[in-house]
């Protein structure tokens, strides 16, 4: 993509539409560390060097997560989250904070629903061709096994 947004290509060749994340691992990291400065601010009172540290900290999360999801989940991120000012006070960057977990708890739970409903699916369909009878395979020497059919 010429926006220096990763592409993501379907197995047909296809780019991906719709909402994706490219890179999870990336996003899971990035929640926890949010998740773990929420706990920091929570159990102390940060000063205004800290409160400035905190603000450089989220934007910099932000700007990382936009780079590992879809234009469509970007978005959706962009109208949710709105950049903290110098002059944010310390609960202002603990409701953000907060705001930025919710959101990535609930994308992680739309990720499980999702690899949740395609399982299903592929369970389905294989039970499915189950039903209908698999084709044969090859056998145990690695010789195709030939069934017994019909002949002209």
């Amino acid at each position: 993509m010429s926006n220096g947004e990763p592409e993501i290509l379907m197995p047909s060749g296809e780019r991906a539409t719709g909402e994706f994340v490219s890179q999870p691992a990336k996003l899971l990291r990035i929640a926890a560390m949010i998740r773990e400065l929420l706990e920091e601010v929570r159990k102390s009172s940060p000063d205004e060097a800290g409160r400035k540290r905190l603000r450089s900290i989220y934007d910099k999360a932000l700007a990382t997560l936009k780079e590992g999801l879809s234009e469509d989940l970007q978005k959706e991120l962009e109208t949710l989250t709105l950049p903290l000012e110098s002059s944010s006070t310390e609960s202002e960057i603990r409701l953000a904070q907060a705001q930025l977990v919710g959101w990535l708890e609930g994308l992680f739970h739309g990720i499980q629903a999702a690899l949740w409903a395609q399982h299903a699916q592929a369970r389905a369909q294989f039970d499915e061709m189950r039903r209908r009878g698999l084709p044969s395979g090859p056998s145990e020497g690695g010789e195709e096994r030939r069934e017994p059919g019909q002949y002209l």
